[in-house]
């Protein structure tokens, strides 16, 4: 096989790896084939034209190594991951969506806190955090009424989070109540980076905010703008 088609296999190699790459969601796995098409690129650039194209060979060069650098940063993120026995717990159920890293990237932005009884979380019109109760029991109240109680494992702030709208109830603690907070701010900038942990998000406050449509009061029901659940664009 002479280095003419080698070359020209070697070019056609590198766009199929290129367009291989863009089809995944896996950062780890885009950049292991994007280092392939970089060097299937200089292999090309190499044998195929009358001679070397060296300033192209030397940009894919480049581009390799700054991918293998990225691929050990990824690679130390990933392995070095060590849950408390609470994240672990919480990734089992209700996060096992997420991949582990991704869990932890998650956790670092969050806030373990503790609500006294008769503590106020979240006041109806009024910004809040995006909030998870991890043991006890809250009250939700819509014009001074308790509509529904929430207990370990629900979210609190999940519509004013989807919406980008203010809370829509007042939720206070009725017991001794320990619950993780994200800021709005921060979570919104993670997950802009990480798109698939915002699908994962979404999918997972979605199917919380489901349950509790079930258990609410009617008169509640009006409160949430279903319509900017299902349509209100990400920033």
């Amino acid at each position: 096989m002479d280095n003419m088609l080698v070359g020209h296999l070697a070019g056609h190699l590198a766009s199929i790896l290129t367009m291989a790459a863009y089809l995944l969601k896996d950062i780890l796995w885009l950049r292991m084939l994007t280092i392939l098409s970089c060097f299937a690129g200089i292999a090309f650039n190499y044998f195929v034209p009358a001679t070397p194209l060296w300033s192209v060979i030397y940009w894919n060069t480049l581009f390799a190594v700054i991918n293998i650098v990225q691929i050990a940063i990824i690679i130390r993120e990933r392995t070095g991951i060590n849950f408390t026995e609470e994240e672990k717990e919480l990734h089992d159920t209700l996060f096992k969506n997420f991949a582990p890293f991704e869990f932890m990237k998650l956790m670092r932005i969050a806030k373990w806190l503790e609500a006294k009884q008769g503590e106020v979380l979240a006041v109806e019109k009024e910004t809040l955090n995006v909030m998870l109760i991890y043991n006890g029991l809250v009250g939700v109240e819509t014009n001074g009424q308790e509509v529904v109680r929430l207990r370990d494992g629900n979210f609190i702030g999940e519509v004013s989070f989807i919406t980008g709208g203010a809370a829509t109830a007042t939720v206070r603690a009725l017991q001794p109540t320990r619950y993780i907070a994200w800021p709005k701010d921060a979570i919104n900038q993670l997950l802009n980076r990480n798109p698939s942990m915002r699908l994962a998000m979404q999918s997972m406050l979605s199917t919380d905010l489901s349950k509790k449509l079930m258990r609410r009061a009617p008169s509640f029901h009006s409160k949430i703008d279903l319509s900017a659940i299902q349509k209100k664009p990400r920033e």
